[in-house]
């Protein structure tokens, strides 16, 4: 893979004006702290999963036990040991300073049993109008310095039957698009926790969002893999920071997911100073911004990132209803391969519910550097109105099979060079400015598109 970022274990953007808007701390390679306890798996898991007869042993007691009790600085080790490889657990809490580690040859199951995860009596587990009615598997709630890594798994099993039901948490989804809230839990949820670091660790099947970010200052995902399903997995967004989150690096990491792969979210407090580095997408809706934008999206360098057959490759969504500006954004060194909607800039977003409302969306000072399209799809440059605009620079930007791409354009304003531009750019109320250079094109994109790691 090409390297635009620098010195082992050590995250610098290359380019001087990109410095100063990325993730501000100087992120290195985390290392796994010292273990305060080890704690020995109790159950067995094939590749058919958990015995139905073990579905009532849970280690939510004992992990959480010494998650209580360890200090800051180490962390609590879940390994296999004598044959046995599962551990099986509802809601946990993180404790300042300590990080939990799932051993290689490890897997940590969350439990089928809706009642352990509801907020309140009957919450959990069902399609409603409330606001959100599960806990999460792992929650870091006003904490610092936590973090989950390790070799191993953990597993929300979001495929399988609820306990007690003929519904697996993914069918719950899918009832709710008729209406009402999924009541589903997510993997993981950091709230106000700052300097929270995922490593290494393999997340599969959750429920709903894997990993959720808010409100906090200092998230590093390093060596992340998301395994979970294409289809038939609603809602299972990869990582999702925002609404608060500032300084925030992915980097090294290998999503394949039912939706969004990233999701950049500025909700409440907005969203600032994010890195996405030497990563690898497969399935997935994409590299999302949105599509709540109303609290603001800035300084967000994307770089060196491969989309191997995501639904949307570069994507940022909003609406009236959530919208507001987006801005400082900046695309470097990107290969997307089949996908239908490789560049997807949308100010009508509909999957969020009513389109109308107030708080407008406005995309601008976005810039795509070096970036290549192969396949076919349509390429959307939608901005909301003529004074809500779609603000595009575009230097070295080439489809492979300019021919095999349609256009969706409107409200957007295109600056292009100094590195060519293949694209038709002819739209409704649309500017182009600057000259696109001649250079020949150059296969940037060897060596980027590998398989998924096992």
């Amino acid at each position: 893979m090409k390297s635009l970022l620098s010195c082992a274990g050590v995250l610098v953007l290359c380019a001087g004006a990109a410095a100063a808007a990325q993730d501000l701390r100087n992120v290195t390679e985390p290392a796994i702290p010292p273990p305060c306890a080890v704690l020995d798996a109790h159950l067995r898991a094939d590749a058919g999963g958990i015995a139905a007869a073990d579905e009532t042993r849970l280690d939510t007691r004992r992990i959480q036990d010494a998650l209580n009790h360890c200090a800051a600085g180490k962390a609590v080790e879940l390994r296999a040991q004598g044959g046995n490889n599962a551990f099986l657990s509802g809601p946990l809490q993180l404790r300042n300073g300590v990080t939990l580690v799932v051993d290689g040859g490890a897997t940590l199951f969350a439990s089928r049993d809706a009642a352990v995860f509801e907020r309140s009596p009957g919450s959990c587990g069902v399609v409603n109008q409330a606001g959100p009615g599960c806990r999460p598997l792992i929650a870091a709630d006003n904490v610092r310095d936590a973090g989950v890594m390790g070799d191993g798994v953990i597993d929300g099993r979001g495929g399988m039957k609820i306990l007690g039901r003929e519904v697996s948490w993914w069918e719950l989804a899918e009832q709710a698009r008729a209406g009402g809230h999924q009541q589903c839990f997510r993997l993981i949820v950091a709230n106000h926790a700052d300097n929270f670091t995922l490593y290494r660790i393999t997340l599969k099947n959750s429920p709903n969002f894997h990993v959720v970010y808010n409100s906090g200052d200092g998230f590093t995902v390093w060596g992340l893999k998301i395994d979970t399903p294409q289809r038939l997995a609603r809602n299972t967004d990869g990582v999702d920071p925002g609404n608060g989150a500032r300084n925030v690096t992915i980097t090294h990491s290998y999503i394949r997911t039912g939706d969004d792969n990233v999701a950049i979210k500025g909700g409440e407090g907005g969203a600032s100073h994010i890195t996405v580095s030497h990563d690898h997408f497969y399935w997935g809706h994409g590299m999302s911004i949105g599509s709540e934008t109303y609290g603001g999206v800035s300084g967000v360098r994307v770089a060196d990132l491969s989309l191997d057959g995501p639904d949307n490759g570069i994507r940022i969504k909003s609406n009236a209803s959530r919208g507001g500006l987006v801005q400082d954004v900046a695309y470097d060194h990107v290969c997307i391969r089949n996908s239908p909607n490789p560049l997807f800039f949308d100010t009508g977003y509909t999957a969020a519910g009513t389109l109308q409302g107030n708080r407008l969306p406005t995309y601008r000072d976005i810039t795509l550097r070096d970036v290549r399209l192969y396949g076919s799809g349509k390429i959307s440059f939608n901005g909301y109105s003529a004074a809500q605009r779609v603000g595009v620079a575009l230097d070295g930007v080439l489809l492979d099979d300019p021919a095999a791409y349609t256009y969706s354009i409107r409200h957007s304003d295109f600056h292009l060079g100094p590195g060519p531009v293949n694209m038709k750019l002819a739209g409704q109320d649309t500017t182009v400015t600057g000259k696109a250079g001649t250079d020949a094109a150059t296969d940037a994109c060897s060596g980027m598109f590998v398989p998924f790691p096992r």
